[in-house]
């Protein structure tokens, strides 16, 4: 007899709410760039808005969701190739609950780089008009090599793994029948009636505001070092 199914909660509202704001602050920073000029005044707002982010992830990994914690879904790299060598089927044992194990890997990934690529601006100079908050604590050689990577590699890095992230989801949809986005929108999977789900009460939540405070707090903390 096969398992009842039923929605369960996976995703609760503060993992959603986080993911949806770092992809637009990472797509509009990523164009405010490009536009330049004026706009570079609300590139580096995004850049505050995404660090703050990252800050509140970091800890939301320890202390969020059941399934947004870092030790539900980190795998090791022998679970990640039973993953890849099922094709994450049966024999994979429900290993795609939360992120696959593949897909934990690029989360770190993507956090990882946007973490280096915020420290970048904060210390950059473009030796024109825009200065990173705490350029003066650093020489000017570190700036230059700084600015050289966020301007340069750090973002055909950056926008390389956004379009490999959403390959990855169209893959899932349209090869494997797997909507990895309604999800991340609703919190909720149809899964095994006895799948634990992740707590997303109002308590929840209002730890997850309580973060997200102290995550501003910071971020406001690191911008005043530079005045």
């Amino acid at each position: 007899m096969s398992e009842a199914l039923k929605p369960v909660r996976i995703w609760d509202l503060p993992t959603r709410l986080f993911h949806w704001a770092l992809a637009l602050s990472v797509v509009a920073s990523i164009a405010s760039a490009k536009i330049g000029g004026a706009a570079m005044v609300w590139h580096f707002r995004l850049g505050y808005l995404a660090l703050g982010l990252i800050l509140f992830r970091l800890v939301w990994g320890l202390v969020g969701g059941h399934w947004s914690r870092f030790s539900t879904f980190v795998a090791s790299p022998v679970t990640v190739w039973r993953y890849l060598r099922t094709d994450g089927g049966a024999g994979a044992q429900r290993l795609d609950i939360g992120h696959n194990p593949l897909g934990a890997w690029s989360v770190l990934a993507m956090l990882a780089l946007l973490a280096f690529q915020v420290a970048t601006g904060l210390v950059a100079d473009d030796e024109i008009a825009n200065l990173g908050p705490l350029n003066r604590l650093v020489s000017s050689e570190t700036a230059l090599l700084a600015t050289s990577w966020h301007r340069g590699v750090g973002e055909k890095v950056l926008i390389g793994l956004l379009v490999l992230h959403v390959a990855a989801i169209a893959y899932h949809r349209f090869r494997k029948g797997h909507d990895l986005v309604r999800p991340m929108w609703t919190g909720d999977k149809t899964l095994p009636a006895n799948t634990p789900a992740s707590a997303d009460g109002w308590p929840h939540r209002l730890k997850a505001l309580v973060i997200a405070g102290a995550a501003a707090a910071v971020v406001a903390w690191i911008i005043r070092l530079g005045t």
